[in-house]
């Protein structure tokens, strides 16, 4: 698979967001052919539902089309999973898990609980820093700089 052209993807979903006033983040769910099953972007104003990020709806989405475990897929994220994505994501089975930046105040993967090392957890992606981190970054960056 190319990482490179689903993160693009979600890329373009967070810019999306980014225009409906929500926080730029975006989300494309891949099955084990390369077949896109779903992209998303954060959605919680707009659905007046704090659970709308960006992966949920994904997965919501992807559940949808092909059940509520999705084992073999990969979900391509712009930004590092909070717990609760982190938690969907487990409950979901998915199998890889591609992020673009980091969030040192907000993300369960890397940062906080770093939920995938818990031993309670219920399955564990392979998780991958991937391409379009800077960009993600500043994208984010200058949406909270115009809001400050």
């Amino acid at each position: 698979m190319d990482d490179t052209i689903f993160m693009t993807r979600a890329l373009q979903a967070a810019r999306a967001a980014e225009a409906a006033g929500e926080v730029p983040v975006g989300a494309v769910l891949v099955d084990e052919r390369g077949v896109i099953l779903a992209e998303a972007s954060n959605r919680t104003l707009r659905d007046r539902d704090p659970t709308a990020h960006a992966e949920v709806v994904a997965l919501r989405q992807g559940a949808k089309r092909r059940g509520h475990r999705l084992t073999g897929c990969t979900l391509y994220v712009t930004l590092e999973p909070c717990a609760m994505c982190a938690g969907a994501i487990s409950h979901a089975r998915i199998g890889r898990l591609v992020y673009a930046a980091l969030d040192p105040k907000g993300g369960a993967v890397e940062h906080g609980p770093k939920l995938f090392g818990q031993p309670t957890i219920h399955a564990r992606p392979l998780v991958e820093r991937g391409p379009g981190g800077e960009a993600a970054g500043e994208m984010l960056r200058t949406f909270f700089r115009a809001r400050r």
